[in-house]
């Protein structure tokens, strides 16, 4: 089964790779030709993931799958929510961004979070979508020289470490792409038919 991830993140490519099955032949938008920057210009993680898989689907013709990833912290409404990937500005600046948030936290005792990715789905002509959540606590210093994004500063509930701290084993398993992922990939199971 050939299957595209709408991505130009290598990061997330290979963290996806690991997870997907040997019997899936994943390809990336760099895999398929696809060099535009797909503006992700809607209001919520859904949105933006159908913009993203919608985009694949009518241009090549693929099946394909897109992600969008937030972390919503609970002090500052949610926020950066939909907006975490430019949370400072375009374009996107992990570091500044984890500064922003780290800043507009300072003095907040108050620091839970969760991170939250969800995927759309283009399979045979059906649209299908996944979610994946992983609650967790703002640290007050990024702490850790693995992952990517805000991996520094989030420690998942249960654990004594930073996403960043983390082997990308141990991540996958408990994170909130693992978790939608897995999802995707008992749903692909069920499809015998198409592999």
């Amino acid at each position: 089964m050939k299957l595209v991830f709408a991505t130009h993140n290598q990061n997330k490519l290979e963290e996806v790779q690991k997870l997907i099955p040997s019997s899936i032949q994943l390809y990336s938008l760099d895999d398929i030709g696809c060099t535009d920057e797909i503006a992700e210009t809607g209001d919520t993680l859904l949105s933006n993931a159908w913009i993203k898989a919608d985009f694949i689907y009518n241009q090549y013709k693929m099946d394909c799958f897109a992600d969008d990833t937030g972390l919503e912290v609970t002090a500052l409404g949610g926020a950066p929510g939909v907006f975490s990937a430019r949370y400072a500005g375009s374009p996107s600046n992990a570091v500044r961004n984890v500064q922003k948030l780290l800043h507009n936290l300072k003095g907040q005792p108050h620091r839970g979070g969760q991170f939250r990715t969800v995927i759309a789905l283009h399979l045979k002509g059906k649209q299908h979508t996944f979610e994946g959540i992983v609650k967790g606590k703002i640290l007050d210093q990024p702490t850790g020289s693995g992952g990517f994004g805000y991996d520094p500063i989030f420690q998942p509930h249960g654990f004594d470490n930073s996403f960043a701290q983390m082997p990308m084993d141990t991540k996958n398993k408990i994170s909130h792409r693992g978790i939608a992922i897995q999802k995707l990939v008992d749903f692909l199971k069920t499809q015998a038919a198409m592999f």
